[in-house]
């Protein structure tokens, strides 16, 4: 005999004016989740109670019902009521839709509607908002409604736009949230499903994975190519540009390399050409020159252009007016926005009459050349005036009658490439010639004499001798003609043989130009002006030129097919004399500069100094590529250096003369002489 299956009777339901209603203590709910009651009322005013409230009658203790009804589910509907009839946007006898319960327990009732309400799945949210998108509304709009920013609404509707394939993974648990948000970086479906398919593959499925791969070959933003061109520039001429709504991507990623090159290129050729038409012999340009790449050519030496008289009373009434405007808000802690606006304006302004343009004679226009490169920042970089060997004038020996000695004319031959030999035989002059010049022999032997003289007087006149040692290698530093000195000093300015990776874009690079040119402008244009003018300059002045030139001649480069250990162990001492801190000097680990080539085990061991062993194991399992990438990251902002950059510990028993004032050449009171010693070098004396 079949069994009849119980019917189920369901609670009635029916409208009960709001002022009839009161929560319950029933209610389970009591910490504050999800949407807040103002914007749960919002969205009643805008679409209507979408969902009615759980209620039972309120008993007296009889047992007979008041007429009241309690809320034991659906408290924060009832809250958000409350707050719009308060507003009087709702009547306070206005109905409410309820479901009346009678049996069984009301915090069950409570706890039921909350626990056994099934949250909604995000991508089933995301597509909402897109079928929003569809259907007419703004981003703005949706934004609004859903009480989120208009950034969430992008972010969603981005998830919503990758690879139908993959969000269908996703909906089966197959991916999770961080890497679909990883997916997103590029809209290409198929280049996604490509990297899916990778990703069932490799070990290492975490996010960062994914988006590394999406981007391959990619340029970033941030590139000084990129910002060269412009990223307008690069979207109108149909490039893409990869962006990720979920984390910093410094302004995302140009896909297409080949259109990159190629804007470089036109917009490098249009600089190139712009200075063409001042009539330079050639000009080289490329997005990089290697450091160094003007050693050997001697720069032209122009004139700055003037201000007129206009200029430069407008050059002073900005003056007057940036030192009025600092003046008055002296003891302001913030400037008004106008005022900071104000002065910012004046800098630039003022900035402007002082960068002046320089002009440069025709003829050494005509057999002169510039550079066209591009700066880190993306700006660009016009190096003009630079004369190559070949292109040089021939010398010509300068030769005047009764007023120009025998010596000077051998220096004159000496320059033009005329071997002068000591050693060769030198006629005498016949005795019945009269006045004539002394002859070539008795020259080099008298200025042999003075020579030696020279040395002596020198040797006892310190500040003479740093003139002359300053006015020599400045020579070489600045001017054609290095051998304008009688002083026999070389200065090598170091080139580089191997090209390290962004040297020509460091900071250090940066200031040793900026160094270079400020000196370049106060000094004579002719090179026969220079003894009388460094002269006439103050200690300081003189001390921080010798600073510059000396600093140029630094080689402390390891090369491994020229040992220098000696001089490599100076180059420790001077860093520590200096002070050298090549952190703060701007050098950062990267990939291209160690991490990328130095071996894995290496990685590990930088990661764990700087950031601890922990974040060392967390990236042990990587490949060596992706290692290096993500230890770049790590150690970007540590201040973390390898062991050839790190300040050198102070070798034991190094001599502290520097730092206790005395000289190396000074008097030893130790010294225990019983000789005479006036006629030996003081060096000797001392040994």
């Amino acid at each position: 005999m079949a069994t009849t299956v119980q019917k189920i009777t369901l609670s009635p339901s029916r409208d009960i004016p709001f002022n009839k209603l009161l929560l319950s203590q029933s209610n389970v709910r009591r910490i504050k989740a999800g949407v807040s009651i103002e914007e749960l009322a919002e969205d009643i005013a805008r679409r209507g109670l979408l969902q009615g409230l759980s209620v039972r009658p309120v008993v007296d203790g009889a047992g007979v019902e008041t007429g009241m009804f309690e809320i034991p589910a659906g408290g924060r509907r009832y809250r958000a009521l409350e707050v719009l009839v308060k507003q009087k946007r709702l009547a306070r006898t206005a109905p409410v839709p309820c479901v009346i319960r009678e049996g069984g327990i009301a915090e069950e009732d409570s706890l039921a509607e909350n626990v056994q309400r099934a949250p909604l799945h995000p991508l089933d949210q995301f597509r909402a908002f897109l079928a929003l998108r569809e259907k007419g509304q703004s981003e703005e709009e949706i934004a609004a409604a859903f009480f989120v920013s208009v950034g969430v609404v992008k972010q969603r509707l981005k998830l919503a736009s990758v690879a139908p394939v993959l969000l269908e993974v996703y909906a089966e648990d197959g991916l999770t949230l961080d890497q679909l948000m990883a997916f997103t970086v590029s809209g290409d479906h198929a280049r996604q499903e490509q990297v899916f398919e990778r990703l069932k593959t490799s070990y290492d499925k975490q996010p960062y994975a994914i988006r590394r791969m999406l981007t391959e070959g990619a340029v970033r933003a941030c590139d000084k190519r990129a910002q060269f061109i412009g990223l307008e520039a690069y979207v109108e001429a149909g490039g893409t540009i990869l962006r990720d709504l979920f984390q910093g991507d410094d302004g995302g990623w140009l896909q297409d390399v080949v259109l990159v090159d190629r804007l470089v290129a036109e917009k490098l050729k249009a600089e190139a050409d712009a200075v063409t038409t001042e009539g330079w012999k050639w000009i080289e340009m490329a997005p990089d020159f290697a450091y160094g790449h003007t050693y050997g050519l001697r720069q032209l030496r122009g004139e700055t252009i003037p201000l007129t008289t206009e200029e430069e009373a407008s050059r002073d009434a900005l003056k007057a007016e940036y030192d009025r405007l600092s003046e008055a808000y002296a003891e302001a802690d913030e400037l008004p926005e106008e005022v900071d606006a104000r002065l910012g304006e004046i800098e630039t302004a003022i900035e402007a009459f002082e960068a002046r343009p320089i002009t440069f004679d025709p003829l050494d226009v005509a057999r002169a050349g510039a550079f066209v490169s591009i700066t880190h920042d993306g700006t660009p970089r016009i190096e003009r005036g630079y004369v190559r060997p070949e292109d040089e004038l021939p010398v010509e020996l300068e030769v005047v009658a009764e007023d120009v000695g025998p010596h000077h004319i051998a220096a004159a031959a000496m320059r033009s490439g005329e071997a002068v030999m000591a050693d060769a035989p030198m006629p005498e002059p016949e005795e019945d010639e009269g006045l004539s010049a002394l002859s070539d022999r008795l020259m080099t032997e008298l200025t042999s004499h003075r020579t030696l003289g020279l040395r002596q007087a020198l040797g006892e006149r310190p500040e003479v001798a740093f003139l002359a040692a300053l006015h020599a290698l400045t020579l070489k530093s600045f001017y054609r003609y290095g051998s304008d000195s009688c002083l026999e000093l070389d200065l090598k300015s170091m080139a580089f043989s191997a090209q390290a990776p962004g040297l020509n874009d460091s900071a250090s690079a940066a200031a040793i130009h900026a160094r270079h040119e400020g000196w370049a402008k106060v000094l004579p244009k002719d090179s026969a002006d220079l003894w009388e003018a460094l002269h006439d300059w103050d200690s300081d002045s003189r001390s921080g030129l010798f600073s510059h030139v000396v600093s140029l001649s630094v080689n402390a480069v390891h090369e491994a097919w020229n040992r220098r250990p000696r001089a490599l162990n100076h180059a420790d001492q001077l860093a520590r004399a200096v002070d050298l801190d090549m952190a703060a000097a701007g050098w950062k680990p990267t990939v291209d500069n160690f991490l990328g080539r130095v071996t894995k085990a290496r990685i590990l061991l930088a990661v764990s100094e700087a950031k601890g062993p922990r974040a060392a194991e967390r990236i042990a399992h990587l490949k060596k590529g992706d290692m290096a990438r993500e230890a770049e990251a790590l150690l970007a902002d540590t201040g973390w250096l390898p062991e050839p950059l790190r300040g050198a510990e102070p070798a034991v028993g190094e001599d502290t003369a520097a730092q206790d004032g005395t000289t190396a050449m000074g008097e030893d009171e130790s010294l225990e002489d019983t000789e005479d010693t006036t006629d030996i070098p003081r060096a000797v004396a001392a040994e």
